[in-house]
């Protein structure tokens, strides 16, 4: 799936967290199409395995692991059964994230956890169960997909914006952990992107939306995909602890 000069991923495995839909299926669609053997999680078996059945249909390499994140045990088996298959990860993508959007005086203690377990502990958890792979061989890029609400905060999304702002301060602990083993961890913040999660949003409050972004548009999956596979890359090497905004300008400096 290698076209020409393009930035290489062959030999490389990258395991992607909520890839089901959105932008961790997009990332696995364009780390597949770098060379990338891919490792692909989320809870929708189904939708993996057209995920799958995609990539491989593409001449590219991959596998389903069934795994909600917010479950410590399935993420440890399910990634024990992904450096099974492949043998190794090189590339890990925290992408599986939720909303459960609330004002603070109303918001439910269970929520505030839910999306904490989630969107921030399971980064953690799956960095924990990769790192000795990365580690042995002197190579790898750990990805957390954060967010533009993690950096300006949004009004009802306290739990979602503390959980990506987490992303970040663990993207940055991670990255002076493990720099001197040529290990590299970083941050992608998008902005308004066309998924399922917005998609639930209203007509007019994405017209508005759009009014703030000076590029005048609404990003896509691809739009990350693209910044996640350039940190992926031999490229990106002398990267780390950054946070890369994906959003259209909507918030610079």
């Amino acid at each position: 799936m290698n076209q020409g000069a393009r930035m290489t991923l062959t030999g490389r495995v990258a395991l992607i967290t909520g890839a089901s839909q959105g932008i961790g299926h997009a990332c696995a669609l364009a780390l597949a199409r770098a060379g990338a053997s891919v490792a692909v999680a989320a809870r929708n078996r189904q939708k993996l395995d057209e995920l799958v059945a995609q990539i491989s249909a593409a001449g590219g390499k991959a596998a389903a692991f069934a795994i909600d994140v917010s479950d410590e045990e399935q993420i440890k088996s399910g990634i024990k059964s992904a450096l099974a298959e492949f043998g190794k990860i090189d590339i890990l993508v925290n992408n599986a994230g939720i909303t459960r959007d609330q004002l603070v005086m109303r918001m439910k203690r269970a929520d505030w956890d839910a999306v904490l377990a989630t969107n921030l502990t399971s980064a953690y958890l799956c960095i924990q169960q990769v790192i000795g792979s990365m580690l042995k061989q002197r190579w790898g890029r750990i990805i957390n997909i954060s967010s533009v609400f993690g950096q300006t905060g949004q009004a009802g999304q306290a739990n979602y914006a503390a959980s990506k702002a987490g992303l970040i301060g663990l993207t940055l602990a991670m990255a002076r952990e493990v720099a001197s083993r040529n290990i590299t961890c970083n941050a992608v913040a998008p902005g308004f992107i066309d998924t399922s999660m917005t998609a639930a949003l209203s007509e007019e409050f994405k017209q508005n939306a759009v009014k703030t972004i000076p590029l005048g548009r609404v990003g896509t999956p691809e739009d990350v995909a693209n910044a996640v596979t350039f940190l992926a890359s031999d490229e990106a090497s002398y990267i780390t602890g950054h946070v890369l905004n994906v959003n259209g300008g909507l918030l610079m400096g």
